[in-house]
């Protein structure tokens, strides 16, 4: 095995504490009496100096050899420790002094650090050492003939250590290196993990029982408007979601209300999963965005409108036409009264509205691909100013503001005036709510963050309620009862046909203004 790791120099400070500790057992061993017996032997002397040796010895191979970078190093430890052992086995008088045993421990451990045949070799050597100078003891002491077995069998376990030890240390190695390979994986697989939750456009946020934020992914700060959550108490950062969250738990079988956590921002859809995190219980919060879900939803029911209402528009017109006709030929007569009249007033202007919500509707089911040219915006709300001037009503004034040059975009033209005319009209119906004189402000500026073209059309009037403004975009969604509710539909619609975006913003003092943000006057793909 290599020493690289911590388990081989782990092993390798055993093995130095095990040889000096061996070693001052033997040097207390000479330097008491529990040794007479072996000072009466003819090798008394070598035995006491070859403890001395051994303790020494090992004192100065512990102390420099902390970390081996060669295996050669060890192997030359391990034979040099089984060779001064060989030789206290001859000096103490063979297997009687159980020196034999302490063979077999060195080279059960020189065997967990060597591998293979290098560790048998170390094996064969304590083997061969016993037996060789078992044999040599017998012809100075004729007793020493009768302890051939026993040096035999000390040798034998010699080898059933080595073979054992290695076995049993590559077992140990492989269940080392597959444990580090399942944490590799397990660490890939966590990282693969808060990746795909990073990116994830569902928001993901994790809170504990007193709804501070455990984890946050971004796309939960997406979608909530914030840079940073986790660690922060949720509540003043998104109110409706913990009042959300507060239902939830006192009836988790009501699916909870959509939210807007931020103004003019997403529609969210919120579900709650309960965590038990041991004797805690976490609440896992899903965020959905399901703006562009009920947008499909809307398209697909105007385009299921569009077609119903193409296929009976000709049916309903002709009709329609004949009753307009009828109550404008009524009004014209002179025998009607005043409330005879105003009976046939009434059904005109219904006739009116209901032929401009079908004309409406056709034009969405009809609408034709956007074809975008390369515009002047200062010089084509000019013109469309003066147009729309020549028009309007002696009531209605129209204002213009433009600032900086090289104001340029790619749109459809007709559909611009087709925006720009809705949006005007509107404004100047709602001014005139409020004052005698319809006003509506144009006002043309470069974005000093996007450095992109921004027109703002503003009027003076009572201004969107709060509680309305997260519907105004929605089809046939109106607080007039002379509207269809599809004139705001379609504007953003037409803007995001040609990618520029169409979005309201309160007004400073009162009133209204809706911001066209352009593309970059690039070609648009």
């Amino acid at each position: 095995m290599t020493l690289e790791g911590v388990h081989g120099r782990r092993v390798l400070r055993l093995y130095h504490l095990y040889r000096v500790t061996v070693g001052l057992a033997l040097v207390l061993l000479i330097s008491s009496d529990l040794d007479e017996d072996l000072l009466n032997l003819a090798h008394a002397g070598l035995f006491r100096d070859g403890s001395w040796a051994y303790l020494i010895i090992n004192i100065l191979i512990a102390v420099l050899m902390q970390r081996p970078r060669h295996l050669l190093q060890v192997f030359s430890l391990a034979l040099a420790d089984v060779i001064l052992l060989v030789a206290l086995f001859y000096a103490a008088g063979g297997t009687p002094s159980g020196i034999g045993n302490l063979l077999i421990v060195s080279v059960a451990i020189a065997n967990i650090l060597l591998r293979g045949r290098v560790g048998l070799l170390i094996a064969a050597v304590a083997a061969i050492g016993m037996i060789y100078l078992t044999f040599y003891l017998s012809f100075s002491r004729p007793a020493a003939a009768s302890q051939y077995v026993q040096a035999g069998a000390l040798g034998a376990l010699c080898f059933a250590a080595a073979i054992f030890l290695q076995g049993l240390s590559r077992r140990l190695q492989q269940s080392e290196q597959l444990a580090e390979q399942r944490a590799v994986d397990v660490a890939s697989l966590e990282a693969l993990n808060a990746l795909i939750l990073q990116r994830m456009r569902t928001g993901i946020l994790v809170l504990d029982d007193q709804h501070r934020v455990v984890l946050a992914n971004q796309g939960a700060l997406t979608l909530l408007g914030r840079t940073e959550l986790t660690g922060k108490i949720l509540d003043p950062h998104c109110p409706e979601l913990v009042r959300r969250l507060q239902q939830w738990l006192h009836n988790p079988t009501l699916r909870p209300q959509s939210l807007q956590a931020i103004p003019d921002g997403a529609l969210l859809q919120p579900s709650f999963i309960p965590l038990h995190r041991g004797e805690e219980t976490h609440t896992l919060v899903f965020l959905e965005d399901i703006s562009q879900i009920t947008q499909q939803a809307q398209q697909l029911k105007l385009a299921s409108l569009g077609r119903l209402t193409a296929g009976i528009a000709h049916e309903i017109r002709n009709p329609l036409g004949a009753i307009s006709h009828a109550a404008q030929l009524l009004q014209e007569s002179e025998i009607l009264e005043g409330p005879d009249r105003r009976l046939a007033q009434i059904i005109q202007d219904h006739s009116r509205r209901m032929n401009l919500v079908i004309e409406n509707v056709l034009q969405l089911s009809r609408r034709r691909q956007a074809e975008p040219q390369l515009l002047d915006l200062k010089y084509w709300l000019h013109r469309f100013a003066s147009e729309f001037r020549s028009s309007a009503a002696l009531e209605q004034t129209l204002h213009l503001e433009t600032s900086g040059s090289g104001l340029q975009t790619r749109m459809d033209p007709h559909q611009l005036t087709q925006v720009l005319t809705n949006l005007v009209q509107n404004g100047m119906r709602y001014s005139a709510q409020v004052h005698q004189l319809g006003q509506v402000w144009l006002k043309l500026f470069r974005d000093p963050d996007s450095d992109l073209p921004v027109l703002e059309v503003l009027d003076d009037g009572p201004g969107i309620p709060a509680e309305q403004l997260q519907h105004i975009f929605e089809p046939f969604y109106t607080t007039d009862n002379k509207g269809t509710g599809l004139g705001l539909y379609i504007s953003r619609e037409l803007c995001e046909s040609n990618q520029a975006r169409l979005d309201y913003k309160p007004r400073e003092g009162g009133g209204s203004c809706f911001r066209i943000t352009f593309a970059h006057s690039r070609k648009l793909s």
